[in-house]
C-alpha cells in the first residue's frame, strides 16, 4: 500500500473521495509516523490520537453517506498558539502552565466544521517570539532537514525549521501531517516555510479570525496555513478565512476560490522586484535564484519592474519597537491569577513578580522589558510613535508600488536554515532573519514563500511573493508558476527513523 503520508493534501482528499482508503486509515498512518519521529524531531508538544480517531470515524460515516466538507478526514497539526477546546494550549510557555481552553478558535471551529482532523498541538516558540524555535518551554524543534558535505553525506550538525511556527514547518516537511495551522507575526509562517522546503502564506490582515489564536502583537498577528504545495495552501486557506464578529479587526469580504486561481496564468501580470530587497550579507545563493525567479515568471508570461520600497530598511527597527510594545501589554493578563501557573509570594505583587519571573523564558522577558520601555513616559513619543510612523510609510511605499505592479517579488530569507544554538547568544543576528517578511506585517499586506531551490549543502531556499490587500488570488496564480518551474523539494532521507 502506498505510504500515505507521503500524500499532498489535495491527493489525499481526492483518494478519500475515490475510496482508496479510509479516513480512520489515514489518521493512522500520520499518528503511526508521528510517534516514530517526534522523539527526534519535537515538532509536537501534544499528540491527541483518541481525539483524532473519534474525528476520522465521523468523517467516514459523513463520506459514506456523501456529505463529506471540504476537509473532510484530512488529518492536520495544529499550533499551540490556537486555543483548543477541552485540550491543553500553552503558547509552549511555561506560565500558561496545564490551561484548558473551554473555547476553541474561530480558524480551528472553521477547520473542524469542514471534517478536518486534529493530530495534535505543535511546537512554536514562546508565544511566537523567536525566528528558529528555540525559546519554546518545551524545547527546541529539530528540522528533518540536515547539510550535505561535499561527500554527499549528512551533516552531523542540527539545523532549525525556523520561527515562530517551527512545530507546524518540521511536521508538514516531515510528512507528520498533511498540513499544518501557523500564525505570523513578522516571518512566522513564510521563514518557517523557506528553510524546510514548505509553502506558507500569510494573508491580509483581517483575512483570518484571531479569536482564540494567544495574542503576540495584536496588530501584526495573522494566522495562516504552512502546506506541501500550492495547491495545498490554497484548500486550507479558503476554510481558514472567514469573517469573525467576534474580531473587530475581521473584515467582511468574500473569500475566492483560491484554488480555482491556480489555474489562471500570468499573461499580463506586471511583477515588481524592489532593489532594497539585495541587502548587504544576502548569501550569494539566495541573490542567483531570486534572479532564475525572475526568469521564470518571465517565461510565464510576466513583465518585470524595477521598483523602489525606500523605508524598507526602516521596517525591521520600527517592528521591533511596535511588536514589543503590544506584546508587553498582551502579556500583562498573565499574572497567575485566574489560570494557568501561580507561584505564591508574600503579597499580591510578590506573587505577580514569582509567576512571571518563573514563567516567561528569556526572549519573552527581554521583549516585554522593550515594550515597556518604549511605552513608559518620556519614550513614547520618542520610539513608539515615531515608529508608527515610519509604519504608515511603509504602507505607502507599498500603495505606490501597486500603483503600477500586481505583486512584489523578494527573497524569504537572508540565508539557508542555521544550526541549533548558532545565532541564539546574538539577538540581532537572529532578528536579522526576518529582514524581508516583517514589511508585510507592518503594511498589513498577504505575503507567502514558495520552495525554489536547494543551497549548495542541500537545503532548501524560498522566495516571497507580496500583494494588494485581500488579493490572495494573484499570489496563488504567481506562486503556482513559481512552484511549476521549481518543482517541489522534499527531505532526501527519513534520518530520523529507522521505520
Amino acid at each position: 500500500m502506498t505510504d500515505l503520508t507521503k500524500l499532498t493534501l489535495a491527493q489525499a482528499r481526492d483518494g478519500l473521495a475515490r475510496k482508496e482508503f479510509t479516513a480512520l486509515e489515514l489518521t493512522d498512518a500520520h499518528l503511526r509516523a508521528i510517534e516514530a519521529a517526534n522523539g527526534a524531531l519535537n515538532a509536537y508538544v501534544l499528540v491527541t490520537p483518541d481525539h483524532a480517531r473519534a474525528q476520522a470515524k465521523e468523517s467516514d460515516k459523513r463520506l459514506a453517506a456523501g456529505k463529506g466538507g471540504a476537509l473532510e478526514g484530512l488529518p492536520l497539526g495544529n499550533k499551540d498558539l490556537f486555543c483548543t477546546k477541552g485540550i491543553r494550549t500553552t503558547a509552549c510557555s511555561k506560565i500558561l502552565d496545564d490551561f484548558k481552553p473551554p473555547y476553541e478558535s474561530t480558524v480551528g471551529q472553521n477547520l473542524w466544521d469542514a471534517g478536518a482532523v486534529m493530530l495534535g498541538k505543535l511546537n512554536n516558540d514562546e508565544f511566537a517570539m523567536g525566528s528558529s524555535n528555540e525559546t519554546s518551554a518545551f524545547g527546541n524543534v529539530v528540522s528533518p532537514w540536515r547539510r550535505k558535505g561535499k561527500d554527499g553525506k549528512l551533516s552531523a550538525d542540527k539545523l532549525v525549521p525556523g520561527g515562530s511556527s517551527g512545530g507546524s514547518s518540521a511536521a508538514v516537511a516531515a510528512d507528520l501531517c498533511l498540513a499544518a495551522t501557523a500564525t505570523d507575526t513578522g516571518g512566522s509562517i513564510r521563514q518557517p516555510a523557506a528553510l524546510t522546503g514548505t509553502v506558507g502564506i500569510k494573508p491580509t490582515y483581517g483575512r483570518c479570525s484571531r479569536w482564540g489564536i494567544v495574542a503576540f502583537a495584536s496588530s501584526l498577528d495573522q494566522a495562516g496555513p504552512l502546506a506541501k504545495t500550492v495547491r495545498d495552501a490554497a484548500i486550507m486557506l479558503k476554510v481558514m478565512a472567514s469573517h469573525d464578529p467576534k474580531d473587530t479587526t475581521s473584515v467582511d469580504a468574500p473569500v475566492p476560490d483560491y484554488e480555482a486561481a491556480l489555474t489562471k496564468g500570468l499573461k499580463g501580470l506586471k511583477v515588481g522586484v524592489p532593489k532594497e530587497y539585495r541587502v548587504e550579507g544576502m548569501s550569494k545563493e539566495i541573490e542567483t535564484l531570486w534572479d532564475d525567479g525572475i526568469a521564470w515568471l518571465k517565461a510565464a508570461g510576466a513583465t518585470i519592474h524595477d521598483i523602489s520600497l525606500p523605508h524598507t530598511k526602516y521596517a525591521l527597527p520600527a517592528y521591533y519597537i511596535v511588536a514589543p510594545a503590544e506584546a508587553s501589554s498582551n502579556l500583562a493578563r498573565y499574572d497567575g491569577m485566574r489560570y494557568g501557573l501561580r507561584v505564591p509570594g508574600k503579597d499580591l505583587i510578590d506573587t505577580y513578580e514569582n509567576t512571571r519571573a518563573a514563567g516567561f523564558g528569556k526572549e519573552v522577558r527581554r521583549r516585554i522589558l522593550i515594550g515597556t520601555y518604549v511605552l513608559s513616559a518620556g519614550y513614547y513619543d520618542a520610539y513608539y510613535l515615531k515608529a508608527q510612523k515610519v509604519r504608515t510609510l511603509i504602507k505607502r511605499d507599498f500603495d505606490e508600488a501597486f500603483k503600477t505592479v500586481d505583486v512584489v517579488f523578494t527573497p524569504t530569507t537572508p540565508s539557508p536554515a542555521f544550526a541549533l544554538g548558532e545565532k541564539t547568544g546574538d539577538p540581532l543576528a537572529m532578528y536579522l532573519e526576518d529582514i524581508f517578511t516583517v514589511t508585510v506585517n507592518m503594511a498589513g499586506l498577504p505575503g507567502m514563500s514558495v520552495p525554489a531551490g536547494l543551497s549548495s549543502q542541500g537545503t532548501p531556499l524560498g522566495l516571497q511573493l507580496i500583494g494588494k490587500p485581500f488579493d490572495e488570488e494573484t499570489l496563488f496564480r504567481t506562486a503556482q508558476a513559481i512552484e511549476d518551474a521549481a518543482g517541489r523539494f522534499t527531505v532526501p532521507e527519513k534520518w530520523w527513523t529507522k521505520g
